[in-house]
């Protein structure tokens, strides 16, 4: 794991969306607040069906190369309504 930077952690996050990625809460430890909150939200109006999204988040957060992650995470701030599965322009 890189240290400098914000310092996000990948398994973490990874672990993060897998366990409780239904309640957006790997959106926040990442920084992209309006993602989570609309996990969140949707969520509750699918009965927890929307919680998919945040395994398979979680899943794609544990299998992404250090590099990626670390450019994607800790070299910059996510913008609010970014998701795992988006290209941000880095």
């Amino acid at each position: 794991m890189n240290s400098k930077g914000r310092g996000k952690e990948k398994v973490l996050a990874g672990i993060l969306g897998i366990l409780i990625g239904g309640l957006g809460v790997h959106h926040f430890y990442l920084g992209s607040t309006t993602s989570g909150v609309i996990l969140l939200v949707a969520s509750l109006f699918t009965c927890g069906f929307a919680s998919i999204v945040g395994l398979i988040e979680g899943i794609m957060l544990l299998v992404m190369n250090d590099e990626e992650f670390d450019a994607r995470y800790n070299q910059r701030e996510p913008e609010g309504m970014e998701f795992v599965f988006t290209k941000p322009n880095l």
